[in-house]
C-alpha cells in the first residue's frame, strides 16, 4: 500500500472514531449491595411475594436514557419483574431453598440502539421452614418381655432439609407417667428406661409417641422451632417365665344323693401362665383323696368312685395340683388349689300345701263384713310341708292380693308349719266394694338354686251389715221458685243413696227447721214441694232454708241444708206519695219527684221517669233515673218565662209518669204544679252553693260552720301576731299644741284638752279624742288664770306670764251632728299623739292597761311643760 493509501485509511478510522456510538453498562456492585447488575446478590427463601428486593442500576456513555429487562432460561420458572424504567426488581413467585438454591437471571440495559444482556446467580439464603421428617415410618418392634433394662431396642431417625440450626435434629418422648422406655435425644436410640421390666401377662403393647425437634431459626422474621411426632409400636413377646393359674376359684362340687360311682363331680381348669409360648398342663391330687374321688390328670375333672352312702363325711376339701408339662413330658412350674366337695340333699320335693283331706290348692270361707283386727280367720285349716332335708326344706309364705287387708302367719318355715291368717285392715273387707276376695298364698324356697314353691288360693265371701249411712249427693241444695206459684208446686228434689243391701240401703226423707212450714217432702223420692195453702211473696220474705234427713230402717241418717230463693216478679206498680204534688222551682235550680216500687229486685223497682204532658210544652226537661225537673237551659230569668206564657202567676202543671222495668212494665202519673219564682238576689258562689244546697240545708249548714271556723282562726292568728310586733314598737310621738281664744264666755277653771291617741287604733279615729269633738265649739278657747283673769293661749299673741295652771280636766265629749265627711278643723288643746298602725278593730282588755299607763306618763310631762312655759312667759 502507497503512503497515500495509508493515510487515506488512518483518516478513515479517525472519522469513524469520532461519529461511534457506545453500548450502556450496569453499575458493578458489591456483596451486599442492592443496586447494580444483581451480580453476587442473595435473597431469604421466606421473602414475601410483591417485595421489592432489588433496584437494577446502569448508565449510557452517551447519557441516553435506558431501560430494564429481566428475562430467565428457557423452561425454567420465572421468580422477578422489573420496571423498565426505575429499575425495580420484584418477587413474583414463592421461593423454596431446598426446592431450589440458586436462580439464572438474565438482566438486560438497553440505550434503545445497543442492548447488554448479562447472565447472573441469585443465591436462595435457607430459612427454619421445614420440619424433621422421620425416615422408615411405621417404626413396629418386637421385644421379649424378659429383655434386660437399658437395652436398645430400636434407633429412630429423622432428617430436617434445613441448613445450620434449624436442619439439626433432636429427640425426646411425649411425657407419659407410666412409660418403661427412654430415647437418646441426640442419636434416637430406644431403650428400656433403668429399674423398668416388659410384662407380656400385664401389657403385650406399647405406644410411644416420639416428638423429633430441630434447633430452631428465624422464618418470617421470627425465631421459631419445628417438630414432627411418630408413634413406635413395641410388642412384647411372651417368654416362659410364669406358674400356670387356676381359672374360676374357688371350687365347690356337690354329691347328691342319688349320685352313683363315676358321676363327675366337678372339673377343675388351669393356664400356663406365658399365654403367647404356653405348655400343655397335668393334673393331680396331693396326699390322694382317700380312695373316694379320682381326676383326670388331662381334662381335671373330679369323679365319684363310690355311692354316697359310704361317704363317711359330710365335706371333703381336697388339694389339686396343675403343673406345666416340659419337651421331655418333665414337669415345671406348678399351682396349687382347694376343691371343696359336700355331700347334700337333693332338692326333688317341693313344699305343697294340705286341708283337712289332704293336699289341696283352694280354700273357701265365708264371712261377715269389717271383721275385728287382728282376729284369726279360724274358718281356715291349712298347713303347708316340704319333704326335703336341710336348706332345702327352708322356704317363705306370702300372701298375695289386696295390699295390706291379710297377713300370714309364720313368714319363713322349715319342712312344715300351721298357717295362720290375720285380719290386718278391717276398712278394706266392704261388701259394698268386693262381694268375694280373692288371695294367693305363695310357698316359695328360699336357698336352694331350684327355688322351688307351690300356691293356693284362697276365697272369702262377705256377708252384708248395715254398716253405711245414708249420703245425700250433695251437702246442700239452692232451689228457685217464682213468688205467686200455686200451692203443691215442686220446688228442689233431693238424692241420698245407702249403699247397704237389702232393707238397710232403702232411704225415706223429711223435712224440719225454722224455714220449713211453707214446704213438704215425699219421703220416697226425695221431692220438696209447696204446702197446698202455701202463698210465696218475694217482697214478704225471698229466701228460706231449712233442713232434710235421710235415713235407714235402723234410724241411720245423714242431713243436708236446702236453701230456696223465691224469685220476685213485677207484680207492683210505681207509687208517687200523692196523686197531686205541688213544687216550688227557683230559675236555675232543679225540683225533684220521687216515687217507690215495692217489688223486691231489679229491674222489677227500677224506676224511669218521663214527663208526659206540660202547658206549654218544651218547658222542662227531667232526669229518667233521679225524677229531678229542671227548665231548659235557655231559660235563665223570670223574663223569659214571662215571655213564654200569658199566666202572670208562673204556676204550671206537668204530668209526670213513672214506670219500672220489669217485664211485663207497669207505670203510674201524678199531676205536679210547679211554682216558678226567681233567683235570690244573692250573687256569686255562696248564693249558688245555698241554692244548690236548699234541699239538704244540713250540708248547707256544716259548710258555713267550717267557714266561720276559718275565719275565727285567721282573726285570732293575725291578731297575736300584730300585739306581739306592737308591744315592742310603741313610741309616743308628741303633738303640736294649739291654743286659741274661745268665742264664748271661759269657763270658771283653767283646763287642758288632751287628744290621746290609742296605739291600736288609725291616726284618725276618732273614739275619745276632743280632734272629734264639734269644730266651732273648741274654736277660740281660752284659759282662765287663778285669780279669775282671762288668759289668750293663741302662739302668735304674747301674754304677760300667767299664774300656775289647776290639773286639767277631761275633755268633753264629742258633739252627735259629728259628720266623718266633714273637715276636721284644729282645736285648742294641749295634746301628745301616741304613733301606730293597728285598726280600730283590733283592740283587746290588754290595751286598755297599756293605755292607762301612757296617758298618766303623758299628763304628768306635760304639766311639767306647761309650768317651764309659765315661767319664762311663752308656749311651744
Amino acid at each position: 500500500m502507497t503512503r497515500a493509501g495509508v493515510s487515506l485509511l488512518l483518516f478513515a478510522i479517525h472519522l469513524s472514531l469520532g461519529h461511534s456510538d457506545y453500548a450502556p453498562y450496569f453499575y458493578d456492585n458489591e456483596r451486599g449491595s442492592l443496586s447494580g447488575n444483581m451480580a453476587l446478590f442473595s435473597l431469604s427463601e421466606d421473602t414475601p411475594v410483591d417485595t421489592q428486593v432489588y433496584v437494577l442500576n446502569g448508565t449510557d456513555p452517551e447519557g441516553d436514557s435506558v431501560r430494564y429487562g429481566v428475562a430467565f432460561e428457557k423452561g425454567s420458572k420465572e421468580y422477578f419483574k422489573v420496571d423498565p424504567k426505575l429499575g425495580n426488581m420484584t418477587l413474583i413467585s414463592e421461593l423454596d431453598r431446598e426446592h431450589q438454591d440458586e436462580i439464572a437471571v438474565l438482566v438486560s440495559i438497553t440505550d434503545g440502539r445497543n442492548k447488554v444482556v448479562e447472565k447472573v446467580r441469585v443465591f436462595i439464603t435457607d430459612a427454619n421452614d421445614e420440619k424433621p421428617e422421620f425416615l422408615n415410618l411405621p417404626f413396629i418392634v418386637d421385644v421379649p418381655e424378659d429383655t434386660p433394662e437399658g437395652t436398645s431396642l430400636y434407633k429412630v431417625q429423622a432428617v430436617d432439609r434445613d441448613l445450620g440450626s434449624g436442619g439439626s435434629v433432636s429427640y425426646f418422648l411425649q411425657s407419659s407417667p407410666t412409660t418403661k422406655f427412654t430415647i437418646d435425644s441426640h442419636s434416637g436410640v430406644l431403650r428400656i428406661k433403668p429399674g423398668e421390666k416388659l410384662d407380656y401377662e400385664t401389657t403385650r403393647t406399647h405406644f410411644i409417641t416420639v416428638v423429633a425437634k430441630d434447633g430452631g431459626g428465624k422464618c418470617n422474621g421470627k425465631y421459631q422451632v419445628m417438630t414432627s411426632t411418630a408413634t413406635v409400636t413395641i410388642n412384647v413377646l411372651d417368654a416362659q417365665d410364669t406358674p400356670p393359674a387356676f381359672v374360676g376359684t374357688p371350687y365347690f362340687g356337690y354329691v347328691y344323693e342319688v349320685s352313683v360311682p363315676g358321676s363327675e363331680i366337678f372339673t377343675v381348669s388351669a393356664e400356663d401362665g406365658d399365654e403367647g409360648n404356653s405348655n400343655p398342663i397335668r393334673y393331680s391330687f396331693v396326699n390322694g383323696s382317700g380312695g373316694y374321688f379320682s381326676i383326670n390328670s388331662t381334662t381335671g375333672c373330679i369323679s365319684l368312685l363310690t355311692y354316697p352312702v359310704q361317704l363317711k363325711n359330710e365335706l371333703f376339701e381336697l388339694k389339686v395340683k396343675a403343673s406345666e408339662v416340659g419337651p421331655e413330658n418333665e414337669d415345671l412350674s406348678y399351682a396349687i388349689t382347694m376343691v371343696t366337695i359336700r355331700v347334700v340333699d337333693l332338692n326333688n320335693h317341693p313344699p305343697t300345701f294340705y286341708g283337712e283331706n289332704g293336699p289341696q290348692s283352694r280354700f273357701e270361707l265365708t264371712m261377715y263384713e269389717h271383721p275385728p283386727e287382728g282376729e284369726i280367720l279360724r274358718g281356715l285349716k291349712i298347713t303347708v310341708n316340704d319333704s326335703d332335708q336341710g336348706a332345702n326344706a327352708k322356704f317363705k309364705l306370702r300372701l298375695v292380693g289386696p295390699g295390706r287387708v291379710l297377713r300370714v302367719v309364720p313368714q319363713t318355715v322349715l319342712n312344715e308349719a300351721q298357717v295362720t291368717i290375720i285380719v290386718e285392715n278391717s276398712t278394706a273387707i266392704d261388701y259394698e266394694k268386693y262381694q268375694f276376695i280373692t288371695f294367693k298364698l305363695l310357698a316359695v324356697e328360699i336357698d336352694t338354686p331350684e327355688r322351688f314353691s307351690a300356691t293356693a288360693d284362697i276365697i272369702i265371701n262377705l256377708l252384708d251389715t248395715n254398716d253405711n249411712t245414708p249420703k245425700f249427693s250433695s251437702e246442700y241444695y239452692i232451689a228457685r221458685i217464682p213468688e205467686n206459684s200455686p200451692g203443691g208446686s215442686n220446688v228442689v228434689a233431693v238424692t241420698a243413696s245407702d249403699p247397704d243391701s237389702g232393707l238397710w240401703g232403702e232411704v225415706k226423707y223429711s223435712i224440719y227447721g225454722s224455714g220449713a212450714d211453707l214446704f213438704l217432702i215425699q219421703s220416697a223420692s226425695g221431692i220438696i214441694y209447696t204446702q197446698p195453702w202455701a202463698s210465696l211473696d218475694a217482697e214478704v220474705k225471698s229466701k228460706y232454708n231449712f233442713y232434710v234427713k235421710a235415713e235407714d230402717t235402723e234410724g241411720k241418717y245423714s242431713l243436708a241444708e236446702v236453701f230456696v230463693t223465691v224469685l220476685d216478679l213485677n207484680d207492683h206498680s210505681p207509687e208517687f206519695n200523692d196523686n197531686f204534688l205541688e213544687k216550688t222551682m227557683v230559675i236555675g235550680a232543679p225540683v225533684r219527684v220521687e216515687a217507690i216500687d215495692e217489688d223486691a229486685e231489679e229491674p222489677n223497682n227500677v224506676i224511669e221517669y218521663s214527663i208526659m204532658r206540660a202547658d206549654p210544652d218544651n218547658i222542662f226537661e227531667i232526669n229518667k233515673a233521679t225524677g229531678e225537673i229542671k227548665l231548659k237551659s235557655y231559660i235563665k230569668s223570670m223574663e223569659i218565662v214571662n215571655n213564654i206564657t200569658k199566666h202572670k202567676d208562673c204556676k204550671w202543671s206537668l204530668v209526670v209518669q213513672a214506670r219500672d222495668q220489669g217485664n211485663p212494665s207497669f207505670s203510674t202519673t201524678t199531676v205536679l204544679k210547679i211554682d216558678i219564682t226567681e233567683a235570690t238576689p244573692l250573687k256569686g258562689p255562696m248564693a249558688a252553693f245555698l241554692m244548690q244546697s236548699r234541699d239538704n240545708p244540713l250540708k248547707a249548714l256544716c259548710m258555713m260552720a267550717g267557714l266561720i271556723s276559718v275565719m275565727v282562726l285567721v282573726t285570732i292568728l293575725i291578731s297575736t301576731a300584730l300585739f306581739l310586733r306592737n308591744s315592742k314598737s310603741n313610741r309616743i310621738m308628741p303633738a303640736r299644741r294649739i291654743i286659741r281664744r274661745r268665742r264664748r264666755d271661759p269657763p270658771p277653771n283653767f283646763t287642758f284638752s288632751l287628744n290621746y291617741k290609742s296605739p291600736f287604733s288609725r291616726p284618725d279615729n276618732a273614739g275619745g279624742a276632743l280632734a272629734d269633738e264639734d269644730p266651732e265649739s273648741n274654736t277660740g278657747r281660752n284659759v282662765e288664770s287663778a285669780g279669775g283673769q282671762n288668759i289668750n293661749l293663741n302662739n302668735n299673741s304674747p301674754r304677760p306670764k300667767p299664774p300656775p295652771p289647776s290639773a286639767p280636766r277631761p275633755p268633753p265629749p264629742p258633739a252627735s251632728n259629728y259628720r266623718p265627711s266633714e273637715r276636721v278643723r284644729p282645736v285648742p288643746t294641749v295634746s301628745g299623739a301616741l304613733a301606730s298602725t293597728c285598726s280600730k278593730n283590733s283592740r283587746h282588755d290588754s290595751e286598755n292597761s297599756v293605755s292607762s299607763a301612757l296617758v298618766s306618763e303623758l299628763k304628768m310631762k306635760l304639766e311639767q311643760k306647761i309650768l317651764e312655759a309659765n315661767r319664762g312667759g311663752y308656749y311651744h
